[in-house]
C-alpha cells in the first residue's frame, strides 16, 4: 500500500492543478500559494474554496480505496493489486474533481 500511497501523496496537488488549473504546484514548489483561491474575482479552486474540504475528501477516499485493493482478501496477486490501488488516485481523484467542480459551477 505504501508504494502507492506515496506517489498519491507527492502529486495529489499536481492532479488538483491539472484538473482546475488552479495555479497549484507541486508540494515543493509552493503548493497553494499561486491558487486562485487567493487571487479576488476570480473562479476560485473548488477543493479549496470549502475550506480545503474537497481535497481532503478526494485524500480520504483515494487512501481507502488504496488500502482496500492492498488488504482486503482476494486471489489477486501484488502485482495486480498495486496496479488497481495505483488506478484508484487518478479515478477517484477525478469523480470527486467532477463532483465539487459541479457543485461550486466552476466549469460554468
Amino acid at each position: 500500500m505504501a508504494l502507492a500511497v506515496i506517489p498519491t501523496a507527492a502529486f495529489s496537488i499536481n492532479f488538483c492543478a491539472w484538473i482546475f488549473g488552479c495555479g497549484c504546484r507541486s508540494w515543493w514548489a509552493g503548493a497553494a500559494a499561486n491558487c486562485n483561491i487567493h487571487m479576488q474575482g476570480a473562479k476560485h479552486c473548488p477543493w479549496c474554496i470549502y475550506d480545503g474540504q474537497g481535497f481532503r475528501v478526494a485524500f480520504v477516499l483515494i487512501l481507502a480505496a488504496q488500502a482496500a485493493m492492498a488488504f482486503l482478501p482476494g486471489r489477486h496477486g501484488l502485482k495486480y493489486r498495486f496496479a488497481l490501488a495505483l488506478t484508484a488516485f487518478p479515478l477517484i481523484g477525478a469523480v470527486v474533481a467532477a463532483i465539487y467542480g459541479w457543485i461550486s459551477h466552476y466549469w460554468s
